[in-house]
């Protein structure tokens, strides 16, 4: 059956021509250039989906879509807005808006987003065969809608259902152990475990123990009998955290576990087989670490056999708008607070501010600025103080794909005033890494 759908749009001349080509991909289609015409036609005609400009003449889509609400009307409706007014389109989803999509439009993008509401029109209570934790981890973080982040995530449905190892790559904070949970989520092994080790955080005495376990009385301080993360994790995906961090011995004991797919448990005389998926980050360039002599170059090709990267916050505008909303929605219900959004002028400042500490930094920045705001909108006032604070952090002062490391880890130790977590994040690094340079130059404080 033919699809009805009405487009509200006041420059006449657009408004024929996405009449048009929409016709001739199938719909039955019908075009209002104001909202009061269009309420008109929805209370008295059958409209599968509206397709709507966000400013019209006599009132907005916001306009639209409460009364929609009021007037308990599911037509599914999808924004159309310029990308100065991608914050509007933000709290028009947040009212119920299906979807949106920028100005100039991409006419393929949006058949595939009228498609996408149309199915879901159809099917509303199909369940998607997606397991309660992917689910609440889709709540728990938003993808993006710019090109690098789709690509990223075409890339990561690519590899999920293989078996392959897969090496993630990105600064601090990017997101890098979502990925690897999607990556996990969409595999094979989905119904098994996901275990996630940061490898920055373990003591090179207890790295044995906790990749492999050990039985009671292996040694001091073995109280009882352990499974390492390779037992637990077995069936399932293991996630190693920025796997740079490793000692060189560990490394070598890794690497036999991966190449035999068996471990044996400290102060055991037997071998258990397990059956894991790995999946490792870092924020190191490994290739470099070969090079020095820090990272072997057998492991490197074990859990190398498909690289993804992620981009900095600040190499994708289109999200950051996107991403403020979802942390400010999650700082909303953690402080028990009804703000609204982000005024123009804090928009603005949330786009040009560089980002260094990507969307770890953003989520607390954003939570700090909720509690602060007294009124309904976040403004450049409460978030000032904490995007000054590194606003002067060089990017040009970055480790990676660099040479001089000992003397750009000096010139950042003496800009941050020997402040160690300062110094990391300008050096676009975590402060295990710093801690490691450090130590590898003998920089003493």
């Amino acid at each position: 059956m033919t699809k009805a759908i009405l487009i509200i749009e006041d420059d006449i001349t657009f408004g024929m021509m996405l009449k048009t080509w929409l016709e001739k991909k199938g719909f039955q289609v019908s075009s209002v250039s104001n909202i009061a015409r269009a309420q008109k036609q929805i209370d008295t005609q059958n409209v599968d989906l509206i397709l709507s400009d966000l400013r019209l003449p006599d009132h907005d889509g916001i306009h639209l879509l409460q009364w929609m609400i009021e007037k308990k009307i599911k037509t599914p409706l999808i924004i159309m807005t310029g990308y100065a007014d991608i914050q509007s389109a933000v709290q028009a989803i947040k009212l119920g808006a299906k979807d949106y999509i920028a100005k100039p439009v991409n006419p393929e993008e949006l058949l595939r987003k009228i498609n996408e509401a149309l199915l879901d029109k159809k099917a509303p209570k199909e369940q998607s065969p997606t397991s309660p934790s992917d689910t609440k981890n889709k709540q728990n973080f938003l993808e993006g809608e710019s090109d690098a982040a789709k690509q990223l995530y075409n890339y990561v449905g690519l590899v999920a259902p293989t078996n392959m190892s897969v090496l993630i790559i990105g600064a601090s904070g990017t997101g890098k152990e979502y990925v690897a949970q999607r990556i996990h989520q969409l595999s094979k092994r989905n119904q098994g475990p996901f275990i996630a080790i940061d490898c920055g955080a373990i003591p090179k005495e207890l790295a044995a123990s906790e990749f492999f376990g050990h039985i009671k009385g292996s040694f001091t301080g073995a109280i009882a009998d352990k499974d390492g993360a390779f037992v637990a994790a077995n069936g399932g995906t293991l996630f190693l955290d920025e796997i740079g961090n490793l000692s060189y011995e560990t490394q070598v004991q890794l690497l036999r576990a991966l190449q035999e797919r068996k471990i044996r448990p400290m102060g055991s005389n037997e071998e258990i087989t397990v059956d894991i998926r790995l999946v490792a980050a870092t924020n190191e360039n490994l290739e470099e670490a070969i090079e020095t002599g820090n990272f072997r170059e057998d492991l490197f090709h074990r859990i190398n056999e498909f690289t993804l990267r992620i981009p900095n916050l600040k190499d994708r505008k289109e999200d950051i708008l996107l991403f403020a909303n979802f942390f400010l929605d999650r700082a909303n219900k953690e402080l028990n607070k009804q703000l609204i959004g982000f005024d123009a002028k804090a928009s603005s400042t949330l786009q040009d501010y560089h980002w260094p500490g990507n969307l770890r930094q953003m989520k607390n920045v954003i939570k700090r600025a909720t509690l602060l705001a007294q009124g309904n909108f976040i403004t450049p006032a409460e978030l000032a103080s904490e995007l000054s604070e590194t606003s002067t952090s060089a990017p040009t002062l970055s480790l990676h794909n660099e040479e001089n490391e000992k003397e750009r880890i000096l010139e950042a130790l003496r800009q941050s005033s020997n402040n160690k977590s300062k110094a990391a994040q300008m050096l676009g690094v975590d402060r295990k890494t710093l801690y490691n340079k450090l130590k590898l130059y003998d920089i003493k404080l």
